[in-house]
């Protein structure tokens, strides 16, 4: 038990520190992935790879918009596969605690990015101010590796070790209200990061495209794929219509140039 708590907790920090340290976003932390890496641990290949497709498909809309965190993708789906492989439940027990896992999860990372990230951020602006340009590089990876991947680490770790009663009855311990905010914010949260996306790209050239998705979206009742594909095609139509702008008014140049 213990060995195998141990394996799994450095095999959420190995996922963690590839994906946002070594690789970028790889989609390593992607529940397919991650699940066939779980089963391969396990010792049940298949499960794990049953699994993991199957949290895929609940995660699929799984990102992060503004400053909005979703829930965590490689505690949710290692734990979840890991203890449906080991109690033999399947599928539907992975679905079941995937989501609740994921979910308190984001409950840890918000309380590291509230209480330990405004410390850090301070640090960094005197190394910034300073042009101390390698301890800022160190100081970012060092905080990584602290608050992203080693979190992950020992809760899968711990979270394994005392088995998967012990992870329910956290979560059924969670007041109400917690659960009742949490379900309030998850709401509110992505209309907050759409706004703060909003007020950093927003001008006068690309505010008609996003009315154009509102009316689109609110009053034509068109659903997001088929925005999507619009969106696509005005791009399409945008591009060609520039570069063939382009074209012909260095064409015009070169003619008056030939003219003297």
């Amino acid at each position: 038990m213990l060995s195998t708590s141990i394996s799994l907790g450095l095999l959420g920090f190995f996922i963690m520190v590839v994906e946002k340290g070594l690789t970028g976003t790889s989609m390593f932390m992607r529940p397919i992935v991650v699940g066939a890496l779980t089963g391969i641990l396990m010792g049940d290949i298949p499960t794990g790879v049953i699994i993991g497709g199957t949290l895929e498909l609940v995660f699929l809309g799984n990102v992060s918009i503004g400053a909005s965190l979703p829930p965590e993708l490689i505690t949710g789906t290692v734990l979840a596969t890991a203890f449906s492989i080991d109690q033999g439940t399947g599928v539907e027990n992975a679905v079941t605690l995937g989501l609740p896992i994921a979910t308190l999860m984001v409950l840890i990372q918000n309380a590291i990015f509230v209480f330990v990230y405004p410390l850090v951020i301070k640090v960094a602006d005197k190394f910034a101010e300073n042009g101390e340009a390698d301890k800022l590089s160190h100081l970012q990876f060092i905080t990584g590796f602290f608050t992203r991947a080693l979190p992950i680490g020992l809760v899968i770790g711990v979270s394994y070790y005392f088995g998967s009663g012990a992870v329910t009855s956290v979560l059924n311990a969670i007041p109400n209200f917690v659960k009742e905010g949490m379900r309030i914010s998850t709401g509110i949260m992505p209309a907050l990061g759409f706004a703060v996306l909003l007020r950093m790209m927003l001008n006068k050239s690309v505010a008609v495209f996003y009315i154009l998705g509102f009316i689109l979206a609110a009053y034509l009742k068109l659903p997001s794929l088929a925005i999507s594909i619009l969106g696509v095609i005005l791009a399409i139509i945008i591009v060609t219509n520039r570069n063939q702008l382009k074209t012909n008014t260095g064409s015009s140049s070169a003619d008056e140039d030939d003219d003297f």
